[in-house]
């Protein structure tokens, strides 16, 4: 152990003794962040999951049987005669609508049978245009395609923007990094 012979040795100790307090803390801070950010997600699927009746495993062909049932069931058409009721079906559907395109755009088979188009895109186009909110990190690409990737925090944002080079940055800390769905397919070029 480290044994200061003066004073100045012993203030030393103590800032780099605070320093490494401060540090600490700091990196408990991170990953108590980070934990929350991935609790939201998560809460936010499981929500989803709850409003449309299914787990986990739920194939995307039963979502959307499911999915069509409770359309049936909550279309706002089917309210004639009393307006409020009309807006809570609506209001309801609206969730549900939510929920499944939320669903069936992260859903391992979805991811499965996009991965080559996907990956063609985060490889060969370039970043058009993005915007970030609650950690959201929403990517236009040269393709015409966008993609939000979920959980995306402040500081790994903040990284991104100050670096270099966004492209090589994403590609190497984002876009295989965190949950993401397409919003926007990418526009065909005519022969």
């Amino acid at each position: 152990m480290y044994q200061p012979q003066s004073c100045r040795q012993i203030g030393v100790a103590l800032r780099l003794m605070h320093f490494q307090e401060h540090v600490l803390e700091k990196f408990k801070n991170l990953i108590f962040y980070n934990h929350r950010i991935e609790r939201r997600i998560m809460r936010r699927i499981v929500e989803y999951r709850k409003l449309l009746g299914v787990t986990k495993e739920t194939s995307l062909k039963d979502m959307k049987t499911i999915y069509r049932n409770l359309m049936k069931e909550f279309h706002p058409d089917k309210i004639q005669d009393n307006e409020e009721l009309k807006l809570e079906v609506e209001e309801k559907s609206k969730k549900i609508i939510l929920a499944y395109d939320f669903l069936t755009s992260i859903a391992p088979e979805t991811i499965e049978a996009t991965l080559p188009e996907y990956t063609e895109t985060i490889t060969n186009s370039n970043i058009v245009d993005y915007q970030y909110k609650a950690q959201v990190l929403t990517v236009e690409f040269s393709n015409g395609s966008k993609y939000e990737y979920y959980g995306v925090t402040p500081v790994v944002y903040s990284k991104m923007v100050n670096s270099g080079a966004i492209g090589r940055f994403a590609r190497r800390n984002i876009f295989t990094t965190f949950i993401y769905r397409q919003t926007l397919k990418p526009v065909e070029v005519a022969s």
